[in-house]
């Protein structure tokens, strides 16, 4: 029997990921591929073979993508993890720069306490941060089944030619050419995008023979304007997919669903307090989607978005979501950002960008008051709900810095409450709780607290229908219908037809509207 095929490339998928290291490292999205695209450059100038290249290949997409394991320790050290590995980048002292950073934004004795700290047995703090980087991108490259010629790579990313504050303590040619060249296409990257050619060269020459192999530095320093040709004028998403050296591996089915489990359980190991989170909201929002009645296929398609709802969390300091006291206005803006960062990753890969179109939806509310976009109503579609449900649902009995776990009883509670409110939706929040284990009335929880009688008229108001039309087609008096009326627009908190239109909108009522 033919394995079944998802239509996704192995290249498209870890591309993906490499847009994800982009956040997580402070860069703008897409470095980690054009670094990729030099290294590949300059492998085929020294000769390197496909199978070479390969390795290049994948090593150069997936070396850093380990950077966030270690992020709320970082947070510690640093305040902001994120600002501090972005200007790690151009600087130019080791000592200096963590002086520097230590406790930023913290006050002046907090911030020489860190540093006498660090000082005192620091570097072996930095040294376990790339272990333990490379123990994350070996986790991945397992999952993801890329073998032992890119796994040995990939743990040799941050050793440096004079084999200084190693994590293998490799030095010269011991270091695998796939881990010398991205070592120093990583570099070349960044200095070239901030300050041109000149500063590229300069960079790898002040470094030779230090961080760098003397011989891929001249080599470099000849072809610099050559392999830097075309990489701003072209998409890198589609050089680096054209770019695979292998033929076009494609992943089945079942190899995707396990892929994304393990990406999601990566992407949520940047918190202690999100660790198990994507997870088990995937396989909630998949039971709760069953028993709303979604088709198979919408269900798989949910449970496999709920899998990289939170790929945007990579985007966010552990400075913030580590936080124990309240966040600042500032703050609540980056957090706000992180379901669309979320979107704007898979909407790279034209398989995955529909569970993006799902992902992006997980924060946003019936009322309108969610992020990133705040759309209402009928515009957040029922996988959206069903996954906004699940993750508020799990998010309350998960441990929180600024709070404890909540009880299943509690949390859903709080669910009924929103839907009370208006926020969530009823039979979503239903079937979430069905599939948690909770006992469901088969009454409906309408927003406003309104009754399935006054959901039944305001739909009425909403199409235009006078108290008297109501009364006929409901075989009720006028004066009855007025009174339904006057106190829905009591409890939605309006008084003119427009404003309990737009209401049943926003809360989604109008999907089986009586006709005019």
């Amino acid at each position: 029997m033919a394995v079944p095929r998802t239509g996704i490339r192995l290249a498209e998928l870890v591309a993906t990921l490499s847009l994800c290291t982009d956040l997580g490292l402070g860069q703008p999205m897409e470095h980690v591929m054009r670094r990729c695209l030099i290294s590949l450059r300059l492998s085929e100038q020294i000769g390197l073979d496909e199978a070479e290249r390969v390795v290049v290949y994948y090593t150069a997409l997936l070396a850093t993508v380990g950077c966030h394991v270690d992020a709320y320790e970082q947070a510690k050290w640093f305040s902001d993890d994120i600002a501090m590995k972005a200007d790690g980048y151009l600087a130019t002292s080791e000592v200096g720069f963590m002086l520097s950073h230590f406790g930023a934004g913290k006050p002046p004795l907090e911030r020489a306490r860190l540093a006498a700290a660090f000082l005192g047995g620091g570097f072996r703090w930095l040294q376990g941060f790339l272990q333990a980087h490379c123990a994350g991108a070996d986790f991945l490259a397992s999952r993801l089944e890329l073998g032992d010629d890119v796994r040995a790579s990939l743990a040799q990313s941050y050793e440096l030619w004079d084999g200084k504050h190693a994590v293998l303590g490799l030095k010269g040619k011991e270091i695998l050419p796939a881990a010398r060249l991205l070592h120093l296409a990583n570099i070349v990257e960044v200095f070239h995008r901030v300050g041109g050619l000149g500063a590229a060269v300069e960079v790898v020459r002040k470094r030779s023979g230090a961080e760098f192999d003397p011989d891929l530095v001249e080599l470099f320093c000849e072809q610099a304007a050559s392999l830097f040709a075309d990489l701003d004028a072209s998409s890198s998403w589609d050089m680096v997919i054209a770019a695979e050296p292998a033929l076009q591996v494609r992943i089945s089915d079942e190899q995707l669903e396990l892929a994304l489990e393990g990406i999601g359980d990566f992407i949520d190991i940047k918190s202690p307090f999100t660790i198990g989170h994507s997870r088990s909201v995937a396989d909630l929002t998949a039971a709760a989607a069953l028993a709303y009645g979604l088709p198979e296929t919408d269900v798989t398609t949910l449970r496999r978005a709920a899998l990289v709802h939170d790929f945007g969390r990579l985007g966010v300091s552990n400075g913030i979501w580590d936080k124990r006291g309240p966040l600042t206005q500032s703050e609540m803006e980056r957090v706000r950002l992180h379901p669309y960062l979320s979107e704007r990753m898979l909407a790279f890969s034209p398989t995955l960008a529909p569970l993006g179109a799902i992902a992006v939806q997980h924060h946003e509310r019936l009322d309108g008051s969610g992020y990133p976009r705040g759309i209402s109503g009928s515009a957040i579609t029922p996988s959206g709900r069903l996954l906004a449900a699940a993750d508020v649902y799990h998010a309350m009995t998960e441990l929180r810095p600024h709070r404890e776990a909540r009880s299943p009883e509690e949390a859903a509670a709080l669910l009924r409450t929103e839907v009370a409110a208006g926020r969530l939706d009823g039979d979503a929040v239903n079937a979430v709780l069905r599939a948690a284990g909770h006992r469901v009335s088969a009454r409906h929880d309408w927003p406003a607290d309104l009754t399935a009688r006054e959901v039944e008229i305001l739909k009425l108001v909403a199409c235009g229908l006078s108290n008297k039309e109501i009364a006929e087609r409901l075989v009720i008096s006028r004066k009855t219908a007025g009174n339904h009326v006057e106190h829905i627009y009591s409890k939605i908190g309006v008084s003119k037809r427009a404003g309990a239109g737009l209401f049943a909108v926003q809360h989604g009522l109008m999907t089986d509207a009586y006709p005019q």
